[in-house]
Parts: structure tokens; sequence; C-alpha cells
């Protein structure tokens, strides 16, 4: 399209354009320049062409013989206008009078000093965070109220560095002469004697019957006892076979122990078969260190218990984004208190913790400490003479007996020998 002009001279709108074919306009931000033939300019364009937030931006530079001058179309100093509107210049063809029209990018030009980014690169420091920057603010431009409060909190602050330091130095002292293990000894110790306390089953230590002091329906209610009919029927009905296999598998020698012993009719017989399950599941669970949704159900656990059981026994964990049902240590000894107390309800308020301890697979100094924090007696019955072993000992037993037995400190713990 050729559109006359009154001045013979007509203007040519040229095909489409590419971004390397935009003419430049420049401006000079610190005045008018007046000999533009003696600036040498240069284009220079990024080499990532296949990013398209990168291909488009361009550096221009200006060479004079007392000063150069830098532009760019991005960042912080390139000129907001290129993208809210667009620019057009006009090229005459003198020969010809016909004035092509083409699509033009602003420059700001701003002038370069030797050394001042240099200087201003060493200002800024990149590892200031935003506090320190502040502070320097405050520093430079703050009021005199600011600047007090400042310096008051800078001085806090070495105060609390000296006495981290002074604490840092006491604890390696204590680390060197009593030894590393035998302090993580001691903490094992007094956080294993804390614990107890919260993960012990209720208790009524004022109560006038045995049975009473650890109530029964603490541990199994009236309506999950009565879940357990169908899985302590099962119990009940296992073979010798079947009872040989459970005791060589290991791990539920108490339950073998009661199975082996069940009175042949009765209530009594109904109340042993279905505690032995609910043992069962104790020990199982004691074993474990996470358990999923599927836990009990092969062996016929009603539901009922199973949600119990993740409730009262298990704490939840978030790992690699679900939440998972763990036994930790704290509820492993929840779980060794609440099977010994179980076991005496079972045995007529006593129990064989040395079997229980090898089903929990922990310690018998864990079980014995766990058997005091309960107030039971402890027992060890002389050793007898069998008919085809010769003499054998006997496990170590525990007796709910009233009152119940208050340990002390120096009963729970044996003396330290000094070392000179």
């Amino acid at each position: 399209m050729i559109t006359t002009m009154a001045a013979s001279c007509s203007l040519v709108c040229c095909e489409e354009e590419r971004d390397s074919d935009k003419a430049v306009i420049v401006r000079f931000s610190n005045g008018n320049v007046q000999n533009a033939e003696k600036l040498g300019f240069t284009m220079y364009k990024n080499a990532d062409e296949a990013n398209p937030r990168k291909k488009s931006r361009r550096i221009m530079a200006a060479e004079s013989d007392r000063l150069s001058y830098v532009g760019n179309n991005f960042g912080a100093g390139s000129l907001k206008c290129n993208n809210l509107c667009k620019y057009y210049v006009g090229v005459l063809n003198k020969e010809t009078m016909h004035m092509e029209v083409h699509c033009a990018e602003l420059f700001n030009m701003q002038p370069v000093i030797p050394g001042e980014i240099e200087e201003s690169a060493k200002t800024q420091d990149p590892t200031q965070t935003y506090r320190d920057k502040v502070d320097s603010l405050i520093e430079a431009f703050g009021t005199n109220k600011q600047k007090r409060a400042l310096s008051s909190r800078r001085l806090n602050q070495v105060g609390s560095d000296t006495l981290h330091q002074a604490v840092a130095k006491a604890a390696n002292t204590v680390i060197d002469q009593k030894g590393l293990e035998a302090l993580q000894q001691e903490v094992a110790e007094t956080e294993a004697q804390g614990d107890l306390t919260f993960h012990l089953p209720p208790c009524n230590a004022g109560a006038d019957r045995p049975e009473d002091v650890y109530l029964f329906d603490d541990f199994l209610s009236p309506v999950e006892f009565a879940s357990l009919e169908q899985a302590g029927t099962k119990m009940a009905s296992l073979t010798l076979e079947e009872l040989k296999k459970m005791r060589d598998d290991g791990g539920c020698l108490s339950v073998v122990k009661h199975l082996e012993n069940l009175p042949s009719v009765g209530e009594a017989r109904d109340k042993i078969s279905r505690c032995a399950f609910y043992l069962s599941l104790l020990l199982n669970l004691s074993r474990q260190r996470s358990i999923t949704r599927k836990f009990g159900q092969e062996e016929g656990c009603p539901r009922n218990i199973q949600s119990k059981l993740f409730k009262t026994f298990t704490v939840e964990s978030f790992n690699s984004g679900r939440v998972q049902n763990v036994v930790s240590s704290s509820m492993r000894s929840k779980l060794a208190a609440y099977s010994l107390a179980l076991l005496l309800h079972m045995s007529h308020m006593t129990c064989d913790i040395t079997l229980l301890h090898r089903d929990l697979a922990i310690t018998e100094a864990r079980m014995i400490d766990i058997a005091k924090s309960m107030g039971l007696t402890l027992m060890k019955l002389p050793r007898v003479k069998a008919e085809e072993d010769g003499v054998r000992d006997t496990n170590r037993q525990a007796a709910l007996v009233l009152p119940l037995v208050k340990y002390g400190q120096s009963m729970d713990r044996p003396k330290r020998k000094k070392f000179h």
C-alpha cells in the first residue's frame, strides 16, 4: 500500500519484520549528544535463542572518547514503555522519495564509570540476611531510639553467645571426665524411669482386692470381650501339634503355657482363651516397627479390637508422603505393662516375667523395672530337681500382693562404683 503525501513523498509499509529487523532508538540519560558520529554503537543479543524469554534480550553499548554508555531491554534499568506500546520510525529514501516505516525499540543509555560496578558489587553482600540489612538502615538513617534498641539487642546477643560458649565448655569438661557412653546410659535410664509412669495401666492402689487394683475392664471392655468369642473358640480348639509349632516358632511362650493348661469347661476356659488371643496380638504388635490396616486380619481379629490396638499402642508418623502407625520404644514399654497386667488376671494375680520378656524381645532388667513400677512383688523360687534334666532354675515370678510394694530409688538402680 502506497500513500501519497503533499510533499511528493510516499509511505511504504514494509513486510512483516522479525525482532532482528527492528530499528533502534537510543536516548541518553545524562543529556543530548552533540556529535553522534563520534560514538561507536554495538548491539549484543542473547545466545540462547531456544529460550522464548531470553531470545529477545538485547544490550546496546556506545563508546566515546570520554565515557561508555550501556542500555538494555530487560532487567531493572530497561524502559517499560516497550511493553506498553509500539514505536515506529520512518526511513526516507531521498532518491525514490519513499519512506519506509519500521518497528523500533527504545534503549535508555546510562553512563558507565570505571570501578563503580565493582564497588557496588562489593557492598552488596549476598550472605546478608534481612535483619542485617534492616540493621544497616537503622545505623545510617534510624532515630536515636532505634539506634539505642539496636545497640541493646547486639549487647544481649553477645552475652547469649558467651553463655552458649561457657555451657559448651562445661559440657565438654563433663564428657571428658565421665565419658560419653556413661552419660548416654544415665540419660537413657532416667528417661526410661520417667516414661514408665506415663505408660502404666490405670491403677487403683487403694483397692481391697488384688483383682481391683488393675481392673480387667480397663483392658477389655464388655463389648470388646464379647467380640473375641469366635477368636477365643479358635484358640481353645488348637491341637497339640499346633501348640508345639507355636512353641517352636517362639514369641508366644506365655500364650502357649496358658493354652496347654486350659480349664476343661466353664467360664474360666472361655475367659482365658479369649485373653490368650488378645495377648498374642499384643506380643505380635510389640515385635513390629510399623503396622498397616491389615494387622491381625489373618488371625481373625475383630475390627473394634484392631482399632483399639492402633489407638492405644501406636503413634502416627508422617513418612514418604503418607501417615504410618509406628510402634515406638515408649509404646513397647506400654505393651509390656499391659501384657503383664493381663497375665495377672489370667494366672490368679501371678505372672512368669521371664517368659514374658522373651516374648516381648526386651531385656529382663527392663521387664523387672516395669514390674517394680507397677508395685508387684518379685520372687524367684528355689531350684528344683527335674527327672530328666537334673537341677534347673525356675523362672522369675511377679505377684500382685496388697499392699503394693513401693520400691525406692536405691532399689531401682544399683549404686555406681567410684573410680579413683
